[in-house]
Parts: C-alpha cells; structure tokens; sequence
C-alpha cells in the first residue's frame, strides 16, 4: 500500500470514506443486509449483546447515521463482504431494518486486513488481547514497525510494545484479559512470573488495584502465595485495602498465623464516621453470610 494510503487509515474510517475531490466522490448505496456476510479478515472477536442492544434500539429511531465498507463478494450474486461497520450491521439486523446504507470500494484481502485492524485498534473497539494480536499480525504480516505503528495510530511505542508482551501470557490469563476481570496493567505486572495463573487468580479473588497486584507478583516465592498475610509484600496490601475500604489509616501487625489489625481515630466525630461504615460493611455483608450459613 502506498504511504498515503497507510496515512489515511491511520485517521479512521472517516479518513477512508472523506472523498478528497469531487471527481473521486462516491456514492452510498442501500444495500439488504442479507446480502452482505461477515468479513473473513475481521479483527474484532467479542460484541457485546447490551452494546448492540443499544445500538440497535438507537438505528430504530434515528436510523443508520454512518455507511458501511464493503466489497463486492460475487457480482453475479449480489453478494458484499463487510470491511468496516460490523457492530453497525449487527445491529440493523437486530432492529429489524432490511437495508443499510453502504460504501462500496474494491480492496485486496492484505489492504482488507489492514484497514481492519487499523480502524479496530484507532476507535479502541478491541479488547487488550485483541489489540495485541492485531498489533502483531501487522508487523509480521505487513512489516510495519513499532515506530510505524506508534506513527499511524498515534499509540506510543511503550504502548505497544507492551501490549505486544501480554502474548506471553499463559492462555488462561489472557483469558481474564479478554472478559474485564484484569486489566492489561494486571497483565503487565505478571509477564514473567513463575506463577502468573496463580497470581492471577489472587489478583481476582483479593481485588486488588494493579498498584497491589505489582507488589504481589514482585514477591520471591510466589508458589507460597496463600490467602493468608505472609509476607510485608501481603500484608502492605491487605492495609491498602482496609484502608481504601474504610477511608482512614489501618495498621495491621502480622503474629505467625494470627495478627492484629488498628484503626486510629483522632476525635470522637472521626470514631462516629468509622463506625457509620462498619454499619454499611455489615448491612452488604450480612445478606451473603446468612446465604453461605443457611
């Protein structure tokens, strides 16, 4: 592909649908949306249902207010492969419309791929693991550099680079990745631990900010990882915790197996604050306890 070209799409897809003269202006099509199938070069994996739902729910009211991208798939059939607009189509399809306002260009499937990933990774549409994988099938595949990249994107190249190394992560823990329950600086913070699943499923369990999660996999031994306070590392997070939870400075003193845990207080108005929260701690904690003990 051209510099130019390469250029363009790294604006967006309204770089790719902005004519630059009115001799090259074309023309918007209402296509049925059965005859357009899913694009084989898609990025994008994961849709959620509510975000169509909305989408959908919007497309019956005001309409499609931006075209498609398409291809001609068979001309003697009538047929069109989707480029851009997937989550746009989706939800026509759900609004019950039978056509969609489309542009038609003519793309080779190595200029598809790009455009797709391109636009996927600039509207941040995908998810990290996605993002990743885009980023690599784009060096490897098109020979674009991190510098490239970061320059068509408008991502830093310590953005990239980074997101490239979440691919080292065992496929369990990139699973998390995907569905929200880390977040790619969790990630970032279990590249090259000896038990990333382990710690991953801490990380989860315990809540903990990607701050906690950083010290918790810098610990030496982390196969003796246990729910229970150990270690300085431990028990740094588990005051963090408390004192996010509560809103004031908690100490905790670690005794082999037991420990203790202080909550100072300045004045009597600070003591009626903590204990208004304990109130709150008890009455969202309560319904669960009688579940678990029932």
């Amino acid at each position: 592909m051209s510099e130019i070209k390469k250029n363009a799409l790294g604006r967006g897809l309204s770089s790719l649908l902005s004519p630059k003269t009115e001799e090259n202006k074309e023309s918007i099509f209402s296509l049925s949306v059965d005859a357009i199938e899913k694009g084989a070069f898609q990025p994008r994996k994961h849709f959620p249902e509510e975000e169509i739902r909305e989408l959908a729910a919007s497309i019956q009211q005001r309409g499609v207010l931006q075209p498609i991208l398409v291809r001609v798939l068979s001309a003697a059939e009538g047929k069109y492969e989707l480029i851009a607009g997937e989550r746009r189509w989706r939800a026509t399809k759900l609004a019950g419309l039978d056509k969609i306002p489309a542009i038609v260009r003519y793309f080779s499937d190595k200029e598809v791929l790009e455009i797709g990933l391109l636009e996927n990774i600039q509207r941040q549409d995908l998810n990290p693991m996605e993002e990743a994988e885009g980023y690599q099938r784009l060096s490897q595949e098109f020979n674009h550099t991190q510098e490239t990249l970061s320059r068509i994107l408008g991502k830093s190249r310590s953005h990239i680079a980074n997101t490239l190394r979440l691919l080292s992560l065992p496929k369990t823990v990139q699973e998390h990745l995907i569905t929200g329950k880390l977040s790619p600086g969790h990630g970032r913070a279990l590249i090259g631990r000896e038990n990333p699943e382990e710690i991953a499923d801490m990380i989860i369990s315990r809540r903990l900010n990607v701050r906690q999660a950083e010290a918790l996999s810098k610990q030496k031994d982390s196969s003796s990882l246990s729910p229970m306070p150990s270690s300085e590392a431990d028990k740094n997070i588990l005051q963090t915790q408390l004192s996010d939870l509560l809103g004031c400075p908690v100490k905790v003193l670690l005794k082999g197996g037991s420990g203790e845990i202080s909550i100072p207080f300045k004045n009597p108005m600070e003591l009626e604050k903590l204990m208004n929260k304990f109130s709150t701690v008890k009455k969202a904690v309560e319904p669960r306890a009688r579940k678990i003990w029932s």
